[in-house]
């Protein structure tokens, strides 16, 4: 199934899922109130939920608590995640973007799969504008895969792992590079250089849905990325040195996991401008679109934005 969160013409945000490739089923709605109103705490609750939503009919564009896609705008389908933590696990890239800083790769990265903490408070969906940091220059987009927590659990096995995910959707983690590159100098890490947006979407694809492109460690899905209709970043999942469920065994090391927590891939081989070099295309700037396609997962855009037009008052 693809879950999506979603606004109504009147303002009204609504979760549910997508039934074929052009109606939204509002779960509350359609439910009575049985299934709740928002994915987070869907989430939560899935083992119990997805019990119900099997029992319910196969719904057409006349029934009550369903919407045509054309007439809704998706967001972001978690726009509360717990938690979201980003992983470094595409071998290509890490070598990529050290070799540009004129720098070897190190044996560390072999050895345990990295992560840092994005701000989970600061997560934007498709088609929803993206307004760089004041200070910023060289704005980046990252090609990533994220999955969700789906059921909580501490010291996770990564043969066991799988279980405890949700789903998988679209990330896209953007970077402010020239702020990125000043703090790091210090060592701990990337912080106000990612702190501004993450985008997620267009919608979490359950694991059955995925079942197809399954290879013996990941999956086959093609990934790329396209500035104003140009690709720039193409790659495949099945290249992650460290599959998921070694991510979740790793983040769950001594430290429970919830549901509703996202964990991302971290960024695929050539998937972010950093790595591309200058001499293929600039950092991005206002009016520029960057759409992410990965196989099965669908489309997630978004347009830069001038940062005159962002209220600095109004708080969401």
């Amino acid at each position: 199934m693809k879950f999506v969160t979603f606004k109504k013409k009147d303002g009204a945000v609504g979760a549910g899922w997508l039934q074929g490739e052009d109606l939204v089923v509002d779960m509350h709605e359609v439910s009575n109130g049985v299934l709740p109103n928002n994915m987070l705490d869907f989430i939560q609750d899935h083992s119990l939920f997805m019990d119900h939503v099997r029992s319910l009919p196969s719904f057409t564009k006349t029934d009550w608590g369903t919407y045509p896609l054309g007439e809704v705008a998706l967001k972001a389908p978690l726009p509360n995640p717990r938690s979201v933590r980003d992983f470094y696990a595409f071998e290509d890239h890490v070598k990529n973007a050290r070799h540009n800083r004129g720098l070897e790769m190190i044996p560390e990265w072999y050895e345990i799969p990295v992560f840092y903490f994005s701000n989970h408070l600061a997560v934007i969906g498709p088609d929803e504008p993206v307004h760089k940091p004041a200070k910023c220059q060289w704005l980046d987009y990252e090609l990533e895969i994220a999955c969700v927590i789906g059921t909580g659990g501490k010291n996770i096995k990564p043969e066991e792992a799988e279980e405890h995910i949700f789903g998988y959707c679209i990330m896209n983690d953007w970077s402010a590079r020239d702020l990125q590159r000043q703090e790091m100098k210090v060592g701990l890490g990337p912080a106000k250089g990612k702190d501004f947006a993450t985008s997620l979407g267009p919608y979490i694809v359950t694991r059955d849905e995925l079942e197809p492109y399954r290879l013996a460690k990941n999956y086959n899905l093609k990934m790329k990325a396209t500035v104003n209709g140009r690709e720039l970043s193409k790659g495949n999942m099945k290249e992650l040195y460290f599959s998921f469920p070694e991510l979740i065994h790793r983040a769950s090391d001594s430290v429970a996991l919830y549901a509703g927590e996202v964990i991302g891939s971290g960024t695929v081989g050539s998937g972010c401008l950093l790595e591309l070099g200058q001499e293929v295309h600039r950092w991005l700037e206002p009016g520029d679109e960057v759409a992410l396609e990965i196989t099965g997962l669908g489309v997630l855009r978004n347009i830069i934005a001038d940062q005159g037009e962002m209220d600095d008052n109004v708080l969401p």
